[in-house]
């Protein structure tokens, strides 16, 4: 990506560089460029930092045991993942339109860990999580705070 909207996208101060950044379109280094996307909460490089802090908050998915967890769609993939007490499970809809998951986790609460939301299992225990199109959802079971808090030596 070009650094800033400066001439050759920020990467030399020479009048001719061997390969010239983008600089037609909606993609030429004047609109897209990282200077520009950290100040765009909304921008692709933001969503990128984000998710990346997420996932070292979530120690399960590279530590824990995995499993893959039934969903009622072909087109979703959902994976729990289990590490010392603690459980997280990604959803993700690998379709073009939204679908509704039914999950059956045992447990009561799924807390999203990427929006303030609580799902909860209806009476036969199952969670019913709507996905838009290519999107996903990451959870964890029960509330987040004992997570949190948990001892990270037991």
């Amino acid at each position: 990506m070009q650094w800033s909207d400066e001439p050759n996208g920020g990467f030399s101060t020479a009048e001719a560089v061997v390969r010239a950044p983008v600089d037609r379109g909606p993609y030429a280094y004047r609109h897209v460029n990282v200077e520009e996307q950290r100040r765009d909460s909304t921008s692709l490089l933001q969503w990128t930092a984000r998710m990346i802090r997420l996932r070292k908050q979530c120690p399960e998915i590279g530590w824990g045991e995995w499993r893959i967890v039934p969903t009622g769609s072909r087109a979703v993939l959902a994976i729990e993942y289990r590490w010392r007490g603690s459980t997280i499970i990604c959803v993700h809809n690998l379709a073009d339109e939204p679908r509704e998951t039914k999950l059956d986790l045992g447990v009561g609460t799924l807390a999203n860990l990427v929006d303030v939301e609580q799902i909860e299992a209806d009476r036969g225990g199952v969670h019913h999580v709507v996905v838009e199109p290519y999107g996903y959802r990451w959870f964890r079971a029960g509330a987040v705070t004992p997570a949190l808090a948990r001892d990270v030596a037991g």
